[in-house]
């Protein structure tokens, strides 16, 4: 559903990505896991688009995306969520998800005719939309307060919800679990969970191995710039390389 092919990434002679090729499957959560400097950032930028490779290609649903800016590919079904959370902190929590409206469509003179009735009932079905996710994680009860009020863990399911305000089919995950505490990594697990069985894919940069056991079906790891290994979490954890690179055991 969304592949690398080949991608490097320099940057002034060095190289954070060096050739490496990713497939992340459709109905799968898929990890990105690695220590420090092993380019999974890089990698994550790369397919969400913030990051043009030096060579290679990004390929969503057997198209090449790979000159598509964040914005183009959100429109083709493309999400991402960030590490650290991007709530508008000046706006509530419901405003937080109804800034995030796909792209209105009452273009052209026939529709202008209509345009205040048609914008009154897109606005009343945001906002219904709104609340059904909200509702999911919890977080109605909370809707007309400041965004900023929220915990560390409900902001990540604020922004989680505000990328699925635009009904996308896939959805990269910058490190799900930071800065959350326990109970809350069971609640977005068990939300992910959910999502993927309603037919959404994930990709996810994780330091949380308990996350990535619970939820990934395929798991790369990278070290220095390549992919070292790729399979389940077992095998890769099991994997040699993994565990001098990763785990730092067996140097």
């Amino acid at each position: 559903m969304l592949e690398g092919r080949n991608l490097t990434v320099t940057y002034d002679g060095f190289k954070a990505l060096d050739g490496v090729s990713v497939q992340l499957k459709p109905g799968m959560v898929t990890g990105l896991i690695g220590p420090n400097g092993a380019g999974k950032s890089t990698l994550f930028s790369v397919l969400a688009g913030s990051v043009i490779p030096t060579t290679g290609q990004v390929y969503f649903n057997d198209e090449d995306i790979t000159s598509r800016p964040p914005v183009i590919r959100a429109r083709l079904g493309l999400g991402r969520s960030f590490q650290l959370s991007r709530d508008l902190a000046g706006l509530t929590v419901v405003e937080n998800l109804l800034v995030a409206q796909p792209e209105r469509q009452f273009e052209g003179i026939g529709a202008a005719l209509f345009r205040r009735n048609a914008i009154r009932h897109r606005q009343e079905i945001m906002i219904e939309k709104a609340r059904e996710l909200l509702s999911r994680v919890d977080l109605w009860r909370l809707a007309d307060q400041p965004s900023a009020a929220l915990s560390g863990g409900q902001k990540k399911l604020l922004d989680l919800c505000r990328v699925l305000m635009l009904e996308p089919r896939f959805i990269l995950l910058d490190e799900p679990s930071a800065g959350v505490n326990p109970t809350r990594i069971a609640e977005i697990t068990e939300f992910i969970r959910s999502l993927v069985a309603e037919g959404i894919s994930f990709g996810m940069v994780e330091h949380n191995m308990g996350m990535v056991a619970a939820l990934c079906d395929q798991v790369y790891a990278l070290a220095e710039g390549r992919l070292v290994a790729h399979g389940t979490f077992e095998e890769v954890t099991a994997n040699d390389d993994v565990a001098r690179a990763y785990l730092g055991v067996g140097a």
